[in-house]
């Protein structure tokens, strides 16, 4: 039993009060993405008492994520944990009464009906327009508020985004922004502006949940957290927009899919067999080609000290060691068969 007092400061104010922390309790929210904008999400509302949180990721932690990831510790960096399950039993150690539904896997045209057709609001903690290209497809078509976040440098934007109330995402950006884009491994980025942007996202979502669409500002914030400037602009709805315009959801239906590199690492997954694959006999066809270790969410293999396969069950892999494509397909299919 809770102590009676879990949420008072909370309550206490009194936008939220006793009827705001009910519908809290009664919320589910999908945070696409556990890295630095998705653990700092997913912590500020277990603390505050989301009563489920649905957490998805493909990636695994590394030493390099903990100047910005807030659930993760060495030793998930260690073992190399797949974020989702890491970060759902750091959450559950802070609040044992709600739920936490862990995902490794990644979010794609073919899988995100079955992932995101029972929450109220989807988070933006991704690294890439692609996926959220996709998620505001799903999310227009299904009339789904989301909350795009992104944050590079010092810099960082926010905007919710609620169907039937304003733009969608594709009324700001229409294509994807051309050309090589600054990243967290190009250009650094600072725990400050991601902490900023998720706290941003998550106030908002908050607001949404207790006081609905109409009493959020549709507004795209942007903050820089090094010169100490902020600004926020009126967007408005494009009536040409391909997306919430024309309603055609292009990511949805899956044409755009392709391999793609992993916020400038140096990786690339692919994720082309669409189809389950038994890890255990993987590792017994893989024995003697190189370096195996398995747990239950991945068999990550090493077939030579430049390139790591870590392979998962949905037949998606994320291949280290590389930025060119061709080379990753011809990994997955040298050791997949495929």
């Amino acid at each position: 039993m809770l102590p009676p007092d879990r949420y008072s400061r909370q309550i206490r104010f009194s936008p939220i009060g006793p009827v705001g922390q009910a519908k809290l309790t009664s919320a589910s929210v999908a945070i696409v993405g556990c890295g630095a904008l998705g653990t700092f999400q997913a912590g500020a509302l277990a603390r505050a008492g989301v009563g489920k949180l649905k957490l998805i990721d493909r990636d695994t932690v590394e030493l390099s994520n903990l100047q910005r990831q807030w659930l993760f510790d060495e030793t998930d960096a260690r073992d190399q944990s797949p974020k989702a399950p890491a970060a759902a039993l750091h959450l559950l150690r802070v609040n044992s009464a709600i739920t936490v539904e862990p995902l490794a896997v990644d979010l794609n045209a073919a899988n995100i009906e079955d992932l995101l057709e029972d929450v109220d609001l989807i988070l933006d903690a991704t690294d890439n327009f692609e996926t959220r290209f996709l998620i505001n497809d799903f999310a227009v078509e299904r009339g789904l508020p989301w909350i795009y976040g992104a944050a590079v440098g010092s810099y960082g934007l926010a905007f919710p985004i609620l169907p039937g109330h304003g733009p969608c995402l594709r009324c700001v950006y229409p294509d994807p922004p051309s050309g090589a884009q600054p990243t967290c491994e190009t250009a650094g980025v600072l725990n400050s502006i991601t902490s900023m942007i998720a706290a941003w996202q998550t106030a908002l979502a908050t607001k949404l949940i207790v006081a609905g669409a109409a009493a959020l500002p549709l507004k795209l914030a942007t903050f820089d957290c090094w010169s100490f400037e902020t600004r926020q602009v009126r967007v408005s709805v494009d009536a040409n927009c391909v997306c919430c315009g024309q309603r055609r959801f292009q990511y949805l239906d899956g044409r755009t899919r392709a391999p793609i590199s992993l916020c400038g690492r140096n990786a690339v997954q692919i994720h082309e067999r669409h189809a389950a694959l038994d890890l255990a006999a993987l590792e017994l066809q893989l024995a003697g080609l190189g370096t195996l270790r398995r747990n239950d969410f991945a068999l990550r293999f090493s077939p030579s000290d430049q390139h790591e396969l870590t392979i998962f069950p949905d037949g998606r892999a994320i291949i280290k060691g590389t930025q060119d494509i061709g080379v990753a397909r011809s990994l997955y299919a040298r050791f997949l068969g495929r």
